[in-house]
């Protein structure tokens, strides 16, 4: 949330074309009361998309995914996986995975509603949960009502004492556990998340696994989804070097600032491209600094792109 809008997958997009992107999780009754075309627009080109909604009114998330799929989605996923304070407020996100029943009703109700798939994004339990049992439980359940895919991230969520952002480091990860998941549902599609950082690294766990999704990873160093399309479907890489990458989103970026929209909204998002590389943190100073003036627009970005790119000719020549 608040990360993966709509500006950040286009940049997601000009690095892989067959990568499945998600967008940041919105609750039912957001859709069905809020600003839709804020909430839920997105530009053609993001395409494959799919809407990730938080709730726990079968309902209501019918109703919300029915609205997700005339935008255009290509599934819709149900978030049975965050756990900031808010979100349990709400009685949506992880603290459902305690209600599996509840969550299969939601399913069913959205996939009544629905053409497109009904997915969802779990983790292997939360709190004091066996996770053999309780996640075994809950897959059962929440499949009967037809769920053909889980997304597990193989953590558990602890509801009380840890933050989100801890959440996502603390517990520890168990990939077994999600493995032993698939062995016990060998039909159905399971996903691993968590953790992971290389998609040709953690390219092994397709052996039996259907699939890996990257959320941290593919923020802060965006350039390994460039090498997805190589590994999944054996096609080329969309764009051969960090350069091509970022002369392919100058036209949005010159469209989209045209239309009023400043500058940094779309280059917040594309400060990790050269992380680890020469001139990185020229490239992150120099976004940071001009992107929010008043004013910027694309030539900041043709601006950090030569200077990282002479700064790094300077490297190779002094080395």
């Amino acid at each position: 949330m608040d990360w993966t809008d709509r500006h950040c997958r286009v940049f997601h997009r000009v690095l892989t074309r067959h990568a499945l992107l998600y967008t940041e999780m919105v609750t039912e009754m957001a859709v069905r009361h809020g600003d839709r075309d804020k909430l839920l627009g997105f530009d053609v080109r993001e395409q494959p998309v799919a809407l990730q909604l938080g709730g726990s009114s079968p309902k209501g998330l019918a109703e919300a995914a029915r609205i997700g799929e005339q935008f255009g989605y290509v599934e819709i996923n149900l978030n049975v996986g965050c756990p900031s304070d808010k979100v349990q407020e709400g009685r949506f996100g992880a603290c459902l995975m305690a209600e599996p029943a509840l969550v299969a009703d939601c399913v069913a109700a959205m996939r009544a509603a629905v053409r497109v798939p009904v997915t969802v994004k779990c983790r292997i339990g939360i709190d004091d949960q066996d996770e053999e049992e309780a996640l075994q439980s809950f897959v059962e359940q929440v499949a009967q009502a037809g769920c053909e895919t889980f997304i597990v991230h193989a953590r558990k969520a602890w509801l009380k004492g840890l933050s989100p952002k801890e959440n996502r480091e603390i517990p520890p990860l168990n990939y077994d556990r999600v493995h032993r998941l698939k062995a016990s549902f060998p039909k159905k599609d399971i996903i691993l998340n968590g953790g992971m950082s290389s998609p040709a690294g953690d390219f092994s766990h397709l052996i039996d696994l259907d699939g890996l999704m990257y959320g941290r990873a593919a923020y802060q160093t965006p350039w390994i989804l460039a090498d997805v399309d190589r590994l999944f479907t054996g096609e080329a890489n969309p764009v051969a070097s960090r350069r091509a990458a970022v002369e392919a989103m100058l036209p949005y970026v010159r469209e989209q600032v045209s239309a009023g929209l400043l500058l940094h909204r779309i280059t917040r998002h594309m400060l990790g491209l050269y992380h680890a590389q020469p001139g990185g943190r020229l490239w992150r100073q120099i976004l940071s600094q001009d992107a929010v003036k008043p004013g910027a627009d694309a030539s900041v970005l043709v601006k950090a792109l030569d200077a990282v790119e002479a700064q790094a000719a300077r490297m190779k020549d002094a080395a």
